[in-house]
């Protein structure tokens, strides 16, 4: 009976990571949206900054710093919009469907977790290609695969806070509504795009306690070799946020009317 419903509880999150897969395979105006804003980021943004900027001692600003945000930028995104996806299927009928089969809940958000998480790591990957492409130069091999992992912990923190807004927001538009109002503040304050390093403290307070900071430095480490907050506290951060963010979608999933 035990590894009947093992066998059950992973059948649940493969059919539903790749019920994931499918329609995000099907979705080319998501994934073409999804790598647009960053592309554009590291493309316009890197290039006016190099050329009308010097950083502090002297120096041309070097693009390749922008890289790590922007990956995490896409990262971030793709995670949050993971929440649409219930959204949609609880408005069409799929999920009273879905819940109604012998299988825990969290069974079915872990699924829709690791589906929108690998999708997040495959945008995350492109932009981080497409920048090798114009010029930015990564550390090491190694630090290229951390750095997929530092994504992967990142992108199930991020769709965990995705399914928790999701399982309480009714509507597609106010879940928009919330995306907007959480994705900018999220990206501004995370580092992305400027040294946290002699920020002003009330400013400073606000970055280290964004989570998408501790993602951004810890991608920074890896593909460049250098982060202002040291690689243990950023990796420490981003596994309790990531399990919290989890658990707590698991549970208001679970908690969710149909």
């Amino acid at each position: 009976m035990v590894n009947a419903a093992v066998n059950r509880a992973i059948q649940t999150v493969y059919t539903m990571w790749l019920r994931e897969m499918i329609r995000f395979s099907r979705s080319k105006s998501r994934i073409i949206g999804a790598l647009a804003t960053p592309l554009f980021f590291l493309v316009i943004l890197g290039t006016g900054f190099s050329s009308s900027f010097q950083v502090k001692g002297g120096g041309a600003f070097d693009k390749s710093y922008l890289a790590p945000g922007l990956i995490s930028m896409a990262v971030l995104f793709s995670s949050l919009m993971g929440g649409v996806s219930i959204i949609w299927d609880r408005e069409f009928g799929f999920l009273k469907e879905i819940l109604i089969a012998p299988v825990s809940r969290f069974f079915v958000a872990l699924g829709k977790a690791i589906g929108g998480v690998t999708t997040a790591m495959i945008q995350g990957i492109l932009i981080m290609i497409i920048a090798w492409l114009i010029g930015v130069q990564y550390d090491s091999i190694w630090g290229i695969l951390a750095a997929m992992v530092i994504m992967f912990v990142s992108g199930i923190g991020f769709i965990g806070l995705g399914i928790a807004l999701a399982s309480k927001i009714e509507s597609h538009e106010g879940f928009q509504m919330v995306m907007s109002f959480l994705t900018m503040p999220l990206v501004l304050l995370s580092g992305a795009f400027f040294p946290i390093s002699n920020l002003p403290g009330w400013l400073k307070a606000l970055v280290y306690a964004n989570p998408l900071t501790y993602c951004v430095e810890a991608l920074r480490f890896f593909l460049l070799g250098h982060s202002t907050i040291p690689i243990s506290l950023s990796i420490a951060v981003l596994l309790i946020f990531s399990l919290s963010m989890i658990a707590l979608g698991g549970r208001l999933f679970g908690k969710m009317r149909v």
